[in-house]
């Protein structure tokens, strides 16, 4: 993905990693995860083609990982699924193999608790179609309250039902709630010596990149480190703030990044930052 593009999947780049790929294994399949995770970016409508258009040409099975479609933040975004674009296409891309996966434990409705969701597979080969339905007809299925909780997702208030004002009113509280938690992340992270941070546009985190001194990145390799790794464990045991080290999701070699969500309640969010702004001065002062 192209970090000084917003994160949009680079398709030039993509055919590098297939082909390099290929010497050591046969892709199967591409894995699209919009609104993205840990990058907080949402996907624009022609980069949507543009991937569908990729899969086609490579044989390749798309899996839409859709579970953040209702958090989208960033103002003049949209989330645009690739059932929907797939089929806008028409022939032969609304023939492809796809499955769409939402779940309840994101978004507005659920809790984390509340493990459910759903897959929406078409246009699967019938030979494969048995099998799969073979291979969950013996599962265990899942808990009652998971089940409840996909039920809520699926179907929500309608207009002149009873419920229906409470629920966009809670609805839209959440979501403006989450614009102002990833604008005033976003803004935190851009003011910081040695930060930048794109847009946190959809989902719940914010993937900005670190520019580390020579001399912190020595320190990290010489005990067997990743360095943005070496600065997420320091941030751990210097201001009890956890954020996740970017080396974990395959970042450009050279590059340093941490995930940070943007969950916390205000108050807890706004001590979160302030305690990161402390300790990255320190860390800064340090290792320069």
């Amino acid at each position: 993905m192209d970090e000084d593009n917003d994160w949009a999947l680079n398709i030039a780049e993509m055919k590098k990693c297939l082909n390099e790929s290929r010497t050591y294994c046969e892709p199967r399949a591409l894995v699209v995860i919009n609104p993205g995770n840990p990058t907080g970016s949402v996907l624009t409508h022609e980069n949507i083609k543009e991937i569908i258009k990729f899969a086609y040409e490579e044989k390749l099975l798309l899996m839409a990982d859709e579970v953040y479609q209702d958090n989208v933040s960033a103002s003049g975004m949209q989330f645009h699924s690739l059932k929907k674009v797939m089929m806008e296409m028409g022939e032969p891309y609304k023939n492809m193999e796809l499955v769409s996966l939402m779940s309840a434990s994101k978004g507005h409705v659920g809790e984390s608790g509340l493990r459910g969701g759903y897959a929406e597979i078409i246009n699967l080969d019938p030979d494969v179609k048995k099998m799969l339905l073979n291979c969950i007809s013996s599962r265990v299925c899942a808990g009652v309250l998971g089940q409840v909780a996909v039920d809520c997702v699926v179907n929500t208030p309608q207009k002149g039902e009873p419920s229906y004002d409470l629920f966009i009113k809670e609805k839209t509280a959440v979501f403006e709630c989450l614009k102002e938690h990833a604008s005033l992340v976003e803004k935190t992270f851009n003011s910081m010596k040695g930060v930048k941070c794109n847009i946190v546009a959809g989902a719940m985190y914010a993937f900005p990149r670190l520019t580390l001194p020579e001399k912190a990145i020595e320190k990290a390799k010489s005990l067997g480190l990743d360095p943005d790794f070496f600065y997420a464990m320091q941030l751990l045991e210097s201001a009890g703030v956890c954020v996740v080290p970017g080396s974990g999701f395959g970042q450009i070699p050279g590059t340093y990044h941490f995930r940070a969500t943007i969950l916390p309640i205000r108050e807890e969010l706004k001590v979160m930052l302030q305690r990161l702004e402390e300790f990255h001065k320190k860390f800064l002062e340090e290792y320069e």
